[in-house]
C-alpha cells in the first residue's frame, strides 16, 4: 500500500552536535460487556462463513434519526448491547428468538437506516502449534533481527502502552509481571471482552507467547528476553481457550486500546471474511496515531488473492507481518502478497513465554508462525517510539520497513522485500561535513538505514527551515550533498529528517 509520511524535525535525545566551519554552520539535530457465547463447534475456527447466531453488528446511516432507528430495533424484536460512539457510533444488535442472522442483516439493510449490517463473524489467532535461552541460541530471531546491536542504542520502552489483543495474558508471569500496565482507574491490566471484566487471564497460552516475544523483562536472570527489556503491556482478551474470536470482541478490544493510550496494537490473529466494522475500528485507530501490527496468516496463500483481515485493509497505520524460518527464508506455510504484506520477521520455533505456569518449564513454550513473527516487529515499534519521539506514526513505520534485510526468498511477496532489522531501524540519521569542496562551499554527507529516503533541510536563523535536497541512502546507508548556495549566505544551518 501507498504510505505518506509526514516530515518533522528529527531530534534525538542522544546526540546532538555543532560544527562551525568557515561561514557555514552545519546543524547536527540528530535528528459495556459483550456475552461470550461460544461457537458451537470449535473446529468452526477454519470455516471463514463462521458467525455468532445471537448478535449482529449495524452502523446508522449519518443523518438517521435516532428515534426512527429505535423503532426498527423495537419492531425486529432486536435489542442494543453496545454502541461505540468513537467508530460511527457502530451498534451491536440481539437477534430475537426465530429470526436468523442472515434474514437480520437483510431487514436492516433494506430498512434504508444504515450504512451496512453484517454477521458478527468468527475469527482465530494465527499459531501453528510445535512441540536456555539466550545464550544458548534458543532465542535465535533475537540475533536474526541484530537484537543485540539495537540493544547498544535502546533497549527499554517504559513509557510506551502496547496492546496484545489475543486470548489474553499471564499478567502473573515471572517474565511478565513488571511489564504489565495497570489501569489507573479501577484497576485490572486490561479488558476480558468475552465477560466484560477487567480480568484478561490468558487460559490457551497464545497471548502470553506474543506477549514474551515483544516485552519478557530483559536482564532479570530469568526463562527468555523480549524485544523490548521494558514496556508497558496491556492485555486484551477477544479470543477464547480455543483461539477462537468474534469481530465484535475484536471490536472492543481495539476501543479499549484506543480510550486507554496504547502507542501500538499487537494483531496476531485474522478474518476472512472483509468487515466494514472492524476496518472502521482499525481506521479509528490510525486517527489516533495508533500502530496495527497484524499477522498475515499460516495458509501458504496470496492475500493479494484470498484477502485476510486486519492484515490486507488499505489503511497506512497497518503492517502486515509474514514469516521467516531459521535459514533466513520466507517460510512455506506462510501466508504472502506483494501488496498487502509489507515485511517479514522470525516465526520459526520461537521460545517464548506460556500461560501454563508463572515459573518452571511449563512456564515457557516453543510455537511458529505469523503470531510470532508479528510481535517481534510490534517490539521494534516500541523502542522507536522511545528513539524517536518527535516523529508521528507513519514516519516510524517508514524507518522500520526501510531498515529491512532484502531476502531473495521475500523478493515479489512482500512489499519491501525484506526482513526485520532492529539495529538498522534504531540507527539515527546524521549529518557531517566531510570535505570541502572549494569556492567556499562544503560536501555534506547523510548517514543512516540503508535506502532510507531523507531530506536535507536548510535554515538561516534555526526558525524556519526550507528543503532542498531530497534521496535515499545507498547500500551503504550514506548519500552526499553540496549546497551551491551556501556561498551567497553569511550563515545557513543544515539538518536530515525522513523524508514525507
Amino acid at each position: 500500500m501507498a504510505l505518506r509520511f509526514l516530515a518533522e524535525l528529527f531530534r534525538s535525545r542522544r546526540h546532538r552536535a555543532w560544527l562551525v566551519a568557515g561561514r557555514i554552520s552545519v546543524c547536527l539535530c540528530l535528528t459495556q460487556a459483550i456475552a461470550s457465547a461460544q461457537p458451537t463447534d470449535p473446529t468452526s475456527r477454519g470455516s471463514s462463513a463462521a458467525y455468532r447466531e445471537d448478535q449482529i453488528l449495524v452502523q446508522p446511516k449519518s443523518g438517521t434519526s435516532a428515534a426512527a432507528l429505535a423503532r426498527f430495533h423495537d419492531a425486529q424484536k432486536g435489542k442494543v448491547l453496545r454502541i461505540f460512539e468513537k467508530i460511527g457510533h457502530l451498534q451491536i444488535v440481539s437477534v430475537a428468538p426465530g429470526e436468523t442472522v442472515p434474514g437480520l442483516v437483510a431487514k436492516y439493510q433494506q430498512s434504508g437506516l444504515v450504512e451496512f449490517a453484517e454477521p458478527d463473524y468468527i475469527g482465530h489467532v494465527m499459531a501453528i502449534p510445535n512441540e536456555q535461552n539466550y545464550t544458548n541460541g534458543t532465542l535465535w530471531g533475537l540475533n536474526m533481527i541484530e537484537a543485540p546491536a539495537a540493544w547498544d542504542v535502546l533497549s527499554s520502552a517504559s513509557n510506551i502502552l502496547v496492546a496484545v489483543l489475543d486470548t489474553g495474558v499471564r499478567y502473573t508471569h515471572e517474565d511478565l509481571a513488571s511489564n504489565m500496565w495497570t489501569n489507573p482507574n479501577g484497576g485490572g491490566h486490561g479488558l476480558n471482552a468475552l465477560t466484560g471484566s477487567n480480568d484478561p487471564s490468558d487460559d490457551s497460552g497464545h497471548g502470553t507467547e506474543v506477549a514474551g516475544v515483544l516485552g519478557a523483562v530483559g536482564n532479570n536472570g530469568k526463562g527468555v528476553v523480549g524485544v523490548a527489556w521494558r514496556a508497558q503491556i496491556m492485555a486484551c482478551k477477544c479470543f477464547n481457550n480455543f483461539g477462537v474470536g468474534t469481530l465484535s470482541a475484536c471490536i472492543a478490544c481495539l476501543d479499549y486500546a484506543r480510550t486507554n493510550g496504547a502507542r501500538i496494537v499487537n494483531a496476531s490473529w485474522g478474518f476472512a471474511p472483509g468487515s466494514l466494522a472492524l476496518s472502521n475500528a482499525v481506521a479509528s485507530l490510525r486517527d489516533a496515531g495508533i500502530i496495527v501490527v497484524t499477522a498475515c496468516g499460516n495458509s501458504a496463500s496470496d492475500v493479494d488473492v484470498n484477502p485476510v483481515y486486519p492484515a490486507c485493509y488499505p489503511l497506512d497505520n497497518v503492517v502486515s507481518v509474514a514469516y521467516t524460518t531459521r535459514a533466513d527464508t520466507l517460510a512455506t506455510v506462510s501466508n504472502y502478497g506483494r501488496t498487502n504484506v509489507h515485511l517479514a520477521a522470525p516465526g520459526e520455533q520461537i521460545y517464548s513465554t506460556f500461560g501454563a505456569a508463572d515459573s518452571g518449564s511449563f512456564a515457557y513454550h516453543t510455537d511458529t508462525g505469523t503470531s510470532f513473527a508479528a510481535p517481534y516487529v510490534t517490539g521494534v515499534f516500541a523502542l522507536m517510539l522511545v528513539g524517536y519521539p518527535g516523529e508521528n506514526y507513519r514516519q516510524i513505520i517508514n524507518r522500520v520497513l526501510s531498515a529491512t534485510d532484502p531476502l531473495p526468498s521475500l523478493a515479489g511477496k512482500c512489499t519491501t522485500g525484506g526482513r526485520l532489522n532492529a539495529r538498522k531501524a534504531l540507527t539515527p540519521i546524521r549529518l557531517t561535513v566531510t570535505a570541502s569542496a572549494g569556492g567556499g562551499t562544503f560536501q555534506l554527507r547523510v548517514s543512516a538505514a540503508t535506502n532510507l529516503a531523507c531530506v536535507i533541510q536548510v535554515s538561516t536563523d534555526l526558525a524556519g527551515w526550507s528543503p532542498i535536497f531530497t534521496n535515499a541512502t545507498s547500500a551503504s546507508g550514506i548519500f552526499d550533498f553540496i549546497d551551491p548556495q551556501s556561498t551567497n549566505s553569511a550563515l545557513r544551518f543544515y539538518r536530515a529528517a525522513t523524508s514525507p
